[in-house]
């Protein structure tokens, strides 16, 4: 298989940029780490002379954050011509103690809005209509403003009962791990990935709440309730609140178990759980002539994420596994089962405690009975061939992902990652090439 180099020839900008970003971090001087582009400060601009310590210990965190993904068809796919598509996302935030500021007892406010833009090569090269999965996960769900996090919360009983309520995504709370995959397979809220049509990851939100009760120091349970309405999702709508056009409702539930192993207190992350939907769906296997039966959403999922093995300099340097599953009910899921496995190595070397290496391998199934409708309806059509307008590519079976990367630890506000995926079957359709994406994603905290 030859490996055409259309991306490092043509897009020359973005892949010096990265190299410049990192050897400059990487050769800035010692300074103090309030000092903008300070090599320990946890933000590029620096501390604001303290004063962004001082609001912070006062009760006030801003967070400003931004996360660009490129990625290019170096072989294979549907268009293999297309060389490189460019994502990212703003993100502006603020955390309030309300403890400190006004006295309320364990409580505290969250408001973050974000800025998605730019295009995916899922869409645009690797398949004719799209992966099952993504190529660059920071695009989607419209690329446009959205107000993501507006909510409060509290705890009562002594931190018994954990409650937290406003405008909310699901995944910041059930099904969640963090990630620096760029692919969509590997990252948290797997379960929302998989049943995007009710389950709304970052940063989609929505009016809702969960309610977390510590049963154990190490185990507690939570349910969540999420309000569903179209305006959720749509383009330019992501500060609009209303709920009169409600379709419904989701209801999460989940088990967290949160232990530590052995003299070196390896740590583990395990969760259980579940959804309904209250939306009535297309049953697919139903459809005839455009009609079909309807009937409530529901699923599963499972996520292990266990620390093997630490190193000298650092808890968190080791050897991280982490297993995830999802089932969707047959009848309206198109993805029915996912399934994942991840090996992340951070502090390899003892020269770069801080970086990492990680690679991942994951398979999604689309439901047999979303290909016979899918067949069902090419035959309504009068459509046997992909030549006729009206035909439908088949997806069956399943796609496979996956992904090798090396996060560079330039700085405490830098961190830059080249990458490596391979799709097979993209898009689970017959007749489109494996591919082979590279890719350079990074993430800067101003």
């Amino acid at each position: 298989m030859k490996i055409k180099n259309k991306f490092f020839l043509r897009s020359p900008s973005f892949f010096a940029m990265s190299l410049v970003a990192v050897s400059c971090a990487s050769a800035l001087p010692a300074a103090h780490a309030a000092e903008p582009f300070s090599y320990d400060s946890a933000w590029m601009l620096g501390d604001w002379n303290g004063t962004r310590s001082q609001l912070k210990d006062e009760g006030v965190d801003f967070q400003v954050n931004y996360t660009m993904e490129s990625a290019a068809n170096l072989a294979g796919g549907y268009r293999s011509s297309t060389t490189m598509r460019y994502s990212d996302q703003w993100a502006f935030g603020v955390d309030l103690d309300l403890e400190k500021l006004l006295g309320w007892n364990d409580t505290e406010f969250q408001m973050t809005i974000t800025d998605r833009n730019g295009r995916n090569l899922s869409d645009d090269a690797v398949s004719r209509n799209g992966t099952l999965s993504s190529v660059q996960e920071v695009y989607g769900r419209g690329q446009t403003w959205r107000l993501t996090q507006f909510w409060l919360r509290k705890h009562f009983f002594d931190n018994l009962v954990d409650v937290k309520a406003g405008r909310v995504t699901v995944g910041e709370d059930f099904d969640s791990i963090d990630s620096k995959f760029q692919n969509l397979a590997f990252g948290g809220g797997q379960a929302g990935n998989w049943r995007g049509d009710h389950w709304y990851n970052w940063p989609v939100s929505q009016w809702g709440g969960r309610v977390a009760v510590n049963i154990t120091p190490d185990v507690f349970f939570q349910v969540g309730f999420y309000n569903q309405t179209p305006y959720n999702y749509d383009r330019g709508d992501g500060f609009r609140f209303e709920v009169s056009q409600t379709e419904g409702n989701l209801v999460p539930a989940e088990v967290v178990w949160h232990p530590t192993f052995g003299p070196d207190n390896l740590k583990g992350n395990y969760r259980l759980g579940g959804y309904y939907s209250s939306v009535r769906d297309q049953v697919y296997g139903s459809w005839r002539n455009g009609n079909t039966d309807t009937a409530h959403a529901y699923g599963g999922y499972v996520l292990a994420q266990q620390q093997l093995f630490s190193q000298p300099g650092g808890s968190d340097r080791g050897l991280t596994l982490t297993a995830q599953a999802v089932m969707n009910d047959h009848k309206t899921a198109k993805i029915d089962n996912y399934q994942s496995l991840t090996l992340v190595w951070k502090g390899l070397a003892d020269a770069r405690p801080e970086d990492e290496i990680g690679i991942g391998a994951s398979r999604i199934h689309v439901n047999s009975s979303y290909s016979t409708m899918q067949r069902r309806e090419n035959r309504s059509n009068g459509a046997y061939y992909d030549s006729n307008p009206a035909w439908i590519p088949i997806q069956h079976g399943s796609e496979y992902d996956y992904e090798v990367y090396y996060n560079i630890h330039a700085t405490n506000w830098l961190q830059v990652r080249p990458n490596l995926q391979y799709v097979v079957a993209p898009g689970a359709e017959n007749g489109v090439k494996n591919a082979l994406v590279g890719g350079i994603s990074a993430n800067l905290s101003f």
